[in-house]
């Protein structure tokens, strides 16, 4: 059952994220105090001994290229396998960036065709969840299906920003609806795929000559008569950080969920991350905290309470931090009131200042900015 990944981190996420991904890809966007988005399914990856990652970037990448510099947090530092970053480049022969989902793939088609390994699992780079692939395998194996489509019945979600689908008892798709304006169910897909590499190598090959560049649109939707394609029920957390400001915000605000937040960090297997060398959280005299996630080198002199901060924040005397999201290196003055709010890195909040927004619209501030 062995198999290669891929982790496709490339989209263009700044209409849903704004300011947020100005700078950054969503899977490079930090998640729980401590991770980034990308550590999520290259975990998962790690976990299911998938020992061959390919992770595809293309809008904003520096700073998830940073994150990956070195592999061996994920595991992938080895002889055999081991973690690959694909990004576009022009050539005498290829004179585009990525077109879609599926061009991504075909343009590095050669790590298909130079692998031996018999599938291929296709996973977003900017979703929070744990899975164990194996299992997904296991059933695309038992199903005989061609590919398989991982899904989760949504209850309180925006179905309308998913792909939407329809299945018979036997769990094949029968319809498949992207982002429909009325979906006629609530299973919608989770943009994870299993398919067979030699099946996945014909594929491209037949649609991107002819000006199909999409996985969902061009090989799901396109062939759901001709191939098999069942879809495997996912009955577990899952979250994307790259559907827009308030999903991001809801994601961070999970990790403050003691279940949420052990299923991640205490139960094994574990999910990984780049260490930073930082000394402990420092709470002086005054600080007041509760039910937060602070990340290490921060100090704390005011009230934090409901809100994620991430490492080396300052939180200044007399000062209330509250249901909000504090990003690396944020300066938060004395005498001053954050609240439902979103600072980027290193942004400085001055003294006495307020930073309010409203519970369902969070403010948000763009990178090194001062308020």
């Amino acid at each position: 059952m062995k198999a290669i990944g891929i982790i496709l981190a490339g989209g263009n996420n700044e209409m849903r994220l704004g300011d947020l991904t100005g700078l950054r890809a969503a899977s490079a966007m930090p998640v729980g105090s401590c991770y980034r988005a990308i550590d999520f399914p290259l975990s998962n990856m790690s976990n299911s001994a998938v020992n061959k990652v390919a992770v595809i970037t293309q809008y904003n990448s520096r700073s998830l290229h940073d994150h990956l510099s070195s592999s061996k947090w994920w595991d992938f530092g080895r002889k055999h396998g081991g973690l690959y970053v694909f990004t576009p480049y022009i050539s005498s022969e290829n004179s585009f960036w990525f077109r879609g989902t599926a061009d991504s793939i075909y343009q590095n088609i050669s790590f298909l065709e130079r692998s031996n390994e018999s599938y291929v699992v296709i996973a977003s780079g900017d979703s929070i969840y744990k899975m164990d692939y194996r299992k997904v395998i296991e059933y695309h194996k038992n199903k005989g299906a061609d590919i398989t489509v991982v899904c989760k019945e949504m209850y309180d979600r925006d179905l309308t920003k998913f792909g939407i689908m329809q299945l018979n008892s036997d769990g094949r798709i029968m319809e498949f609806e992207e982002k429909p304006i009325e979906p006629q169910t609530n299973i919608a897909s989770l943009g994870i795929y299993i398919i067979s590499r030699t099946l996945l190598i014909d594929l491209l090959n037949e649609i991107v000559p002819e000006g199909r560049f999409d996985i969902v649109k061009d090989i799901i939707i396109r062939f759901r008569r001709k191939l098999n394609i069942c879809a495997y029920k996912f009955d577990g957390y899952w979250s994307s950080v790259g559907s827009g400001i308030m999903e991001y915000y809801n994601t961070n605000m999970d990790f403050l969920k003691c279940d949420i937040r052990r299923k991640f960090t205490k139960d094994f297997p574990y999910t990984f991350t780049k260490p930073k060398d930082e000394p402990p959280v420092k709470y002086n005299e005054n600080a007041d905290v509760s039910n937060a996630a602070i990340g290490g080198g921060s100090i704390i002199n005011g009230k934090v309470e409901g809100s994620v901060l991430f490492r080396r924040v300052y939180v200044g005397e007399n000062t209330v931090v509250k249901n909000s999201i504090l990003m690396e290196g944020c300066y938060i003055g004395n005498n001053c009131v954050v609240e439902n709010a979103i600072l980027d890195k290193q942004v400085v909040v001055s003294d006495g200042r307020q930073v309010i927004g409203k519970e369902n619209e969070p403010a948000v501030f763009k990178k090194r900015s001062t308020v």
